[in-house]
């Protein structure tokens, strides 16, 4: 039986590959031929050659919302990267195209539209980035995590439907993780995650009030690299790491709450785990004010706990904590029946149609 063949795209961030890589896990590789195509420097490349994929680089410049000089410049990167991605599918033919953003898309979906290659695309946010918004007219079907993204693109090819997860997130063991981290199992365990590079506020925050946690609570601190504190090391219920890999299913297992930032995938991931949350958002001085609006969709759908970083002291982040305890069960049946736990099985779906 001959292969068909998908190829991927999406970069700029983890955010841009990892629901990917969760597609990409579950395709049978007896059936399909799989490829990706990123920036030559993006964090993309380092984390798609890891799983052994064939990577092709193309040339991405940055797309920008204001005036900079450097547009110019990019222009002529981007349009070599039209250039060189369809020399690229006209060689591999894929039967299919499927892109989670970023800059580095923009040139593979123009490439593949000048093919008549169909095309898919995964919006995270509640409102599309930059990138999305240019490729929206050019796809063939377009799927949202949030049913409050579907007004920003065209209504008859778009479908809300969760995001993509990683079907070993979803496997691990609460007793392996509570015998990793050399919990018991009478205090509730806490999950403190502020992203690959940390939060510092979120990290001094709970560094500050940790006794006072710690009479309740147990807390596993996922604190970003560097951000370790030596002198916490021995105290018992505390344990911290710069960033988990494998132990990450076995850890969120363990967990029965979750304090996070506001990226897509990581709560999309904590809801299909039903672990109530506290989110506390990039502030519109960090970001384009993505991860604030999907703390309060989470919110409003009673997911979840929005803290903004303005906000966050010792006082403010114990009465959130009190209230997630006291409601712990409301929230868990709110999000055993989001129905936002199938992402990536109809993302499997539509894609096993193609020819």
């Amino acid at each position: 039986m001959t292969k068909k063949r998908i190829i991927f795209t999406g970069g700029g961030s983890a955010g841009h590959v990892t629901p990917n890589i969760a597609i990409i896990n579950e395709l049978n590789s007896e059936e399909w031929d799989i490829q990706y195509i990123g920036s030559k420097n993006g964090i993309e490349k380092e984390i798609i050659e890891k799983i052994k994929i064939p990577y092709f680089s193309i040339s991405s410049g940055k797309l920008r919302r204001y005036m900079d000089w450097d547009n110019v410049k990019d222009i002529f990167r981007v349009l070599k990267g039209c250039l060189e991605a369809r020399k690229i599918l006209k060689t591999q033919r894929p039967s299919l195209v499927f892109s989670k953003g970023g800059f580095v898309s923009v040139p593979v979906i123009l490439a593949a539209k000048s093919l008549n290659i169909p095309i898919f695309i995964h919006e995270s946010d509640m409102t599309p980035g930059l990138a999305n918004s240019i490729s929206k007219r050019f796809a063939t079907k377009i799927f949202t995590s949030f049913e409050e993204a579907v007004q920003y693109f065209p209504n008859r090819k778009t479908k809300a439907i969760g995001s993509p997860i990683r079907k070993d997130v979803l496997s691990g063991s609460k007793e392996k993780g509570l015998n990793l981290l050399g919990f018991q199992d009478k205090k509730p365990v806490i999950v403190v995650m502020g992203g690959s590079l940390g939060a510092k506020k979120i990290n001094d925050t709970v560094r500050v009030c940790l006794k006072e946690l710690l009479q309740h609570y147990q807390i596993v601190h996922l604190c970003g690299k560097g951000n370790l504190d030596k002198k916490l090391e021995a105290i018992k219920g505390y344990r911290q790491f710069e960033y988990v890999h494998d132990e990450l299913p076995d850890i969120l297992a363990s967990a029965d709450f979750v304090i996070t930032r506001g990226g897509s995938n990581a709560i999309f991931e904590f809801l299909a785990l039903n672990k109530p949350m506290i989110i506390i958002p990039l502030t519109r001085k960090q970001s384009r004010g993505d991860q604030i609006l999907n703390a309060k969709s989470f919110e409003k759908k009673g997911y979840s706990i929005t803290l903004e970083e303005e906000d966050l002291t010792k006082e403010s982040l114990y009465k959130k904590l009190k209230e997630l305890h006291e409601k712990k069960m409301d929230f868990k049946t709110a999000m055993k029946n989001s129905g936002k736990s199938n992402a990536l099985n109809i993302l499997l779906d539509e894609i096993n149609k193609q020819d």
